[in-house]
């Protein structure tokens, strides 16, 4: 299906009039990202789960812009517009929830509740913004340099060493998340780096209060970074609560599903 310069990979789960989610994944997932969580969550929702730009099977069109959140973010629309969607839940990840937390404030008429996994409004200061679209220049151009799979793998692991992933690698299903990852293109999650990273992305802090949705903000307790700008913005956003997961870093959803999917049925239905 092509809708302007976005020709979407997405899987739409529907059985009759149960609540829809939307599932949008981080940085070098795809519509496998939430697998686990889906078949948990799926005998009380309808799920749709699509891969973003960059990402998975989605197809770019068009030129490098079509990959900045703005841009992306109106294509999501249309794409529920296509779908004949007029309002949803948000169940995001990250990159993802970054992206959904756009959305939510741009588009408040089309969800319900959002749900943010480790997610933020971006950074505040001009300053280091330019400092991290440097550093993230310097990560895409390693994703450019990839050729073997070898080398993919390499930099999956010096990926996951970072803090924020807590004991990720020591996870029994850790190869799994390889895989997944695996599946992507190096060179055009370079392209989503250099486009829609958090340094690239408008700052979404001074809109936060201005928010009308529901918020579920979701931190991993390992995860001290993003444990702190989510009380951050639990203090700005009125109509949003936040809940630390135990035994769990960044990725939430993969380290502990059940905690996770027993907080969004509590604040989804």
């Amino acid at each position: 299906m092509i809708l302007a310069n976005y020709k979407y990979h997405y899987y739409l789960r529907s059985i009759s009039n149960r609540p829809l989610i939307i599932f949008l994944h981080g940085f070098m997932g795809n519509c496998h990202e939430f697998e686990e969580a889906i078949q948990l969550l799926e005998s009380e929702f309808n799920c749709l789960v699509i891969d973003l730009p960059g990402h998975g099977q989605t197809q770019i069109l068009g030129g490098d812009e079509c990959y900045k959140m703005a841009n992306t973010a109106l294509s999501l629309i249309n794409l529920l517009d296509y779908l004949r969607i007029p309002k949803g839940l948000l169940v995001s990840y990250s990159m993802g929830g970054r992206l959904a937390l756009y959305l939510a404030l741009h588009f408040p008429h089309r969800f319900t509740k959002v749900v943010l996994e480790s997610a933020s409004p971006g950074l505040p200061t001009e300053l280091e913004r330019l400092e991290r679209v440097q550093k993230d220049e310097q990560i895409a151009r390693k994703l450019d340099r990839i050729v073997e799979k070898s080398d993919w793998i390499s930099f999956l692991s010096n990926w996951y060493s970072q803090p924020i992933f807590g004991n990720i690698k020591n996870h029994v299903q850790f190869q799994k998340l390889i895989e997944i990852r695996l599946q992507n293109n190096p060179k055009e999650l370079a392209k989503s780096l250099r486009m829609m990273g958090i340094g690239f992305q408008p700052s979404l802090w001074e809109k936060l209060q201005d928010n009308t949705i529901p918020l579920l903000l979701l931190a991993g307790e390992y995860d001290e970074k993003f444990v702190d700008i989510n009380t951050q913005m639990a203090n700005i956003c009125k109509l949003s609560q936040l809940k630390v997961i135990r035994d769990a870093g960044h990725n939430i959803h993969f380290e502990n599903t059940m905690a996770f999917v027993e907080n969004i049925r509590q604040f989804l239905l």
